[in-house]
């Protein structure tokens, strides 16, 4: 095996250690509530409203390799609200490997009642995986074999979606990837060892729950699961003030606890950061923590009837 294989094996062993832990390949976000959109297409025109969400993830701070994260995501109803698309952008580094993705969503809305919604939704995109190996610190600059990086072709992919709520609740099923590309028979690395992707499967749910007049607590969860790792679970807990000031608090089954903070301005504009430390992973010892925040702005309609329910989710 020649030095490219070596640092290609090194960079997947990275992926491989990252995706036991964490039960899946999808980017992960601590702010879920607010990135609806990237793993289920049925959420699309669901806030009644043109939304669009913004997120920044740095995850295992000091750790040489880390899992960095860019999310922005527009999605709004259409077609008289009996539909809703949206456009998902997703940047996902670990090591030397990125994968880019950019997926349309398109849903399908039901009204059963008053407040009360069902919704099916199809996602469909590209992805590109690649491996930088030019900016890689090696001990002879001019070896040929890291001189150009390995590009995958881009491949396509879909998924479907789920998703019912009313005023208060709301739970989601998702799958946003079916295929199972396989990126070394892809590549323009003559057949090196890259990945495959797998299924995953995502369950959501939340609650809106008024304490009093001005204190209300907003439990979530986000169930992760796929073939050959463990089920993962999030669940998260914010105690929100006067509908505009919020603390939350996070725990991921078997990996990390987290804090989460923020603002509404004007009642549209949402300002959210998240600090989550991973207590059950050997590199928690050697990592500052990982760091999210999160802009989400919706572009209320002027017709009031268009808003037919606060916009909790």
């Amino acid at each position: 095996m020649n030095k490219r294989h070596l640092i290609l094996a090194a960079s997947i062993g990275i992926v491989s250690m990252y995706q036991p832990v964490m039960a899946q390949q999808e980017a992960m976000f601590t702010h879920y509530m607010f990135n609806t959109i990237s793993i289920n297409p049925a959420y699309a025109g669901s806030r009644d409203a043109l939304t669009i969400t913004g997120l920044n993830r740095l995850q295992w701070v000091g750790f040489n390799g880390a899992p960095v994260t860019q999310t922005i995501t527009a999605h709004t109803p259409i077609y008289r609200d009996n539909m809703g698309i949206g456009l998902s952008v997703i940047n996902d580094k670990i090591g030397p490997v990125n994968l880019t993705s950019v997926y349309l969503d398109l849903a399908y809305r039901l009204e059963l009642k008053e407040g009360s919604h069902l919704s099916f939704g199809l996602k469909s995109g590209i992805n590109m995986m690649g491996v930088g190996l030019k900016d890689l610190a090696i001990n002879d600059a001019t070896d040929n074999a890291f001189l150009a990086d390995v590009e995958s072709k881009v491949l396509p992919n879909f998924g479907f979606g789920v998703y019912y709520n009313t005023d208060k609740f709301y739970v989601g099923l998702s799958s946003p990837r079916l295929l199972e590309n396989d990126y070394s028979t892809n590549s323009s690395g003559s057949g090196l060892d890259l990945a495959s992707e797998k299924k995953h499967y995502f369950l959501i749910a939340g609650y809106q729950y008024r304490l009093n007049d001005e204190l209300e607590i907003r439990p979530t969860t986000f169930i992760k699961a796929t073939n050959g790792a463990p089920i993962e679970m999030d669940v998260t807990a914010r105690l929100i003030y006067d509908e505009t000031i919020w603390l939350g608090l996070m725990g991921r089954t078997g990996d990390a606890a987290g804090l989460l903070l923020g603002t509404t301005v004007m009642g549209n504009l949402d300002i959210g950061y998240s600090f989550d430390w991973s207590f059950g992973l050997s590199t928690g010892k050697y990592n500052g923590g990982s760091h999210e925040i999160v802009l989400r702005y919706d572009f209320i309609y002027k017709d009031k009837e268009k808003i037919r329910s606060p916009r909790y989710f």
